[in-house]
Parts: C-alpha cells; structure tokens; sequence
C-alpha cells in the first residue's frame, strides 16, 4: 500500500500549488485535472518534478463517462479573468451563472467534452492508496458528492481543503455544507474555515 504527500482534485494548470507539492518532493503526488488546456499547462508547469502522478480525468459519486463543460481558451482574452480556465463543471448552467457585467460569459463561450469520470475509491484502488497526508478539493461544486462517497474507515488521509462556496448551488451554502461538516466530525476531524471559500478539516 502506497503514502502520498498530495492528492489534489481540480489541479488547474499547478501553478498555485507547485510550492505545495515541492514541500512533498520525497513522497508521490497525484494531480486529477479534465480540462485539456489545463492539463498541457500542468505538465509544463511541473516537467521538472518527477514524484507528480497526473490523471486525466473527473472524480464523482459514479464510474461513468459524462458530458462535461469548460470555458473555451479562445475566449479568455474577451473574459479578461484569469480564473476563467478554472470554473469547469458537470453543469454548464454552473458557468454561466458566473456572469456578470465584468465577466460576459455567453453560451458560445463554452465547450462541451466527454470524459471519464470515476469514484474516489476508485482512484484509491488503481493507485493502492493507504495514507494521503493533505487532500485538496476543488471542483466547482462537486466537493459534496466526492467527500460523501469517501469511506474514511478504509483510508487514512491527515488533512483535507476543500472548496465550500458552492456546496448547495451557486455561492450557496446550506444543508449539504452542514452534511459533510456532520459525516467529518464523525470521523474524527475538525473543520475551521481558511477564507470565504475554503474549509480546512484535520484529523485528530
């Protein structure tokens, strides 16, 4: 059975997070990211690191191939927001409630792809996964069904950020928040907000 430094769901291009995997230079690191845009991006920003894993791929409550959506790269430059490539999601209705008189994302903005989508414990199987000492999450609003369907007994993971903005529709909060804080109190982790978008929770 394997340890890993770092698993992260939704790793962008890696940028924000290449001094967090440095600081996991001696043990494996396992970055999921759909996006093929992103993806080039990622392997570029993270050629010169040998202990990085990178899956091509979605994480959800189901093994299945599913529609999912993204902002086309053609579009960015009208965007004019450089969070634009990050807000990818299994429903397109997610990015365009994302306009704005600042952000005028339209319909053709945006591109359908297919891709394989797998459950948690799945990932866990393929890569025989025991130990993760941090998992980050942040996948535009499907941190719930992923962090549901974990089974925390059969896996031992130290830390976990994930993004909460999103947890009962668009920048909402609410009952299904509430759920997750509930099933990790349960398993022995307390929950602290970092900022107004991510919760950090630690197991004791």
């Amino acid at each position: 059975m394997e340890k890993f430094g770092l698993v992260v769901l939704g790793a962008h291009t890696g940028a924000h997070i290449k001094t967090e995997i440095i600081k996991t230079v001696n043990k494996k690191v396992l970055l999921v990211e759909p996006v093929p845009d992103n993806l080039e991006g990622l392997k570029k920003n993270l050629a010169d690191l040998k202990n990085v894993i990178i899956e091509p791929i979605t994480i959800s409550n189901k093994s299945e191939i599913k529609d999912f959506y993204h902002i086309k790269s053609k579009s960015f430059e009208r965007l004019k927001k450089h969070w634009a490539s990050g807000i990818g999601s299994f429903n397109k209705s997610h990015l365009l409630d994302h306009k704005s008189k600042r952000f005028p994302i339209e319909e053709n903005d945006i591109e359908k792809i297919l891709i394989q989508s797998i459950r948690f414990k799945d990932l866990v199987e393929k890569y025989s996964i025991a130990q993760i000492d941090k998992l980050i999450i942040d996948v535009e609003g499907s941190e719930y069904e992923i962090l549901k369907d974990i089974d925390f007994g059969s896996i031992n993971i130290s830390k976990i950020i994930f993004e909460y903005k999103h947890f009962d529709g668009f920048k909402k909060t609410g009952d299904k928040l509430n759920e997750i804080l509930s099933i990790l109190k349960e398993n022995n982790y307390t929950s602290s907000k970092i900022d107004e978008e991510n919760i950090l929770a630690v197991k004791i």
